[in-house]
């Protein structure tokens, strides 16, 4: 029972708006030591110092920086100039050239805030200006920076392979045709909308010869890509853990950016000082989080999420169904943090109990995690976007852009939950 009042608790801090690391610790140690006593608490420094001798976790800071200094050194602005060109003479050109930079900012990165911001400052005033149907252009927008959450090196999969004790090579391996796939609906939803209504997504005038423009394409796309190549391909391949292969990132992205313009000292304390305060963020919910795993374990809690699930009829599939509903709606008021690190201990042992590939079922929950950043009222790809929008751009009309999208992640994630051999690679 004190297990049941600790979820509720927390959520109904979260909701309230309180910082998720103080909610998640804070409730902890209320119900904790009321009901439970003083002394389960005295196992906390042996399960924050497991946390800091986590080699697994070592890559997210990595990662980070790695996104932020692409993202700083205007990587994301040449990708969508050169694409934009490559694109923009068809209809949806750059709509669909907007897809393609954020999934090529997702595998560089894996931040979500600077893709949509970044997208959002560069390729939104070309849409508009060329009369893009905003709720469209929108939509793109959010969406693409989404990508993200799915296509690695993602921070989500990083926890959730942490979380549910599952190798993170093996995670970004799976993740990698689910990734493809929404890409791919993406584009054919651009298609499809420019060609049945063409006002929607018209197309751009491009002045430059065709030469010149795929010789500004092939310098600004092919070093990003030689870089995600050489991060997912020394994990893919074995030759570097992905703690390893972040290092490589890291530097990787140090010498792109000496490459597209050089790095001053004051970028590099910059970079650092974000990377530091996401990292810390992040670090902070773990602590919060493993404080709450263990009063919910020790009260009992686990056992009663599982014994409700096992005894419902259909086990396996009502679960999954139950579980994706649950997350989905989760993720209409709380961040893909809080859900990770609140939902997923609980449901992973009833998972295991009912003998589900813990890695598709992560990567189920990552997908729909993704659908955290676009829903409305408190999808943070809206906020973002909406911080850098126009202002005669409402937020009703970025809500409505990212609900076909919204649409497109739970087809693809039905189609991923109806077919697993099909579309998971590990």
């Amino acid at each position: 029972m004190e297990g049941i009042l600790l979820f509720f608790v927390a959520l109904i801090f979260l909701f309230l708006g309180y910082y998720v690391a103080f909610t998640f610790a804070g409730v902890s140690v209320l119900v904790g030591v009321f009901f439970l006593g003083a002394e389960l608490f005295e196992f906390m420094p042996y399960r924050i110092m497991s946390i800091m001798e986590n080699t697994t976790l070592m890559s997210i800071p990595m990662f980070i920086f790695m996104g932020i200094v692409l993202q700083k050194t205007g990587l994301a602005e040449r990708l969508l100039e050169s694409s934009a060109k490559l694109f923009g003479g068809m209809s949806g050109g750059v709509a669909i050239s907007t897809i393609i930079v954020g999934a090529l900012l997702a595998a560089s990165t894996g931040v979500v805030g600077a893709s949509v911001v970044a997208m959002g400052v560069i390729s939104l005033p070309v849409m508009l200006k060329n009369n893009y149907h905003q709720p469209t252009a929108a939509g793109v927008i959010c969406a693409s920076g989404t990508l993200g959450q799915i296509i690695p090196p993602s921070i989500i999969l990083i926890i959730l392979g942490d979380v549910m004790g599952l190798a993170v090579g093996d995670l970004f391996k799976a993740a990698v045709i689910p990734g493809m796939m929404l890409i791919g609906a993406y584009v054919l939803y651009i298609l499809a909308l420019s060609y049945v209504k063409p006002d929607y997504c018209p197309p751009i005038p491009v002045h430059e010869d065709k030469a010149t423009i795929l010789k500004q394409a092939a310098r600004d796309i092919v070093p990003p890509l030689l870089l995600i190549v050489a991060v997912l391909g020394s994990i893919f391949s074995g030759i570097a853990t992905p703690t390893e292969s972040s290092a490589i990132g890291a530097v990787g992205a140090l010498v792109l950016a000496q490459f597209y313009g050089g790095v001053s000292i004051k970028t590099i304390f910059q970079v650092s000082k974000e990377s530091v305060k996401v990292s810390s963020m992040i670090f902070a919910v773990l602590i919060g989080a493993t404080a709450f795993s263990m009063v919910f374990s020790y009260s009992g809690g686990e056992h009663l999420v599982e014994e409700f699930f096992l005894d419902l009829p259909g086990e396996k599939w009502t679960f999954i169904i139950l579980v994706m509903i649950a997350i989905l709606i989760l993720g209409f008021f709380i961040d893909f943090i809080e859900i990770a690190f609140l939902v997923v201990p609980i449901i992973t042992p009833v998972a295991m109990a009912l003998d589900i590939d813990l890695i598709w079922f992560a990567i189920l929950i990552s997908m729909n995690l993704q659908t955290s950043f676009l829903s409305p009222p408190f999808g943070f790809s809206l906020f973002y976007l909406k911080g850098v929008a126009p202002k005669s751009m409402k937020t009703t009309t970025i809500y409505k852009g990212a609900v076909p999208f919204i649409i497109l992640q739970v087809f693809v994630l039905g189609l991923i939950v109806a077919f697993p051999e099909t579309f998971i690679m590990f």
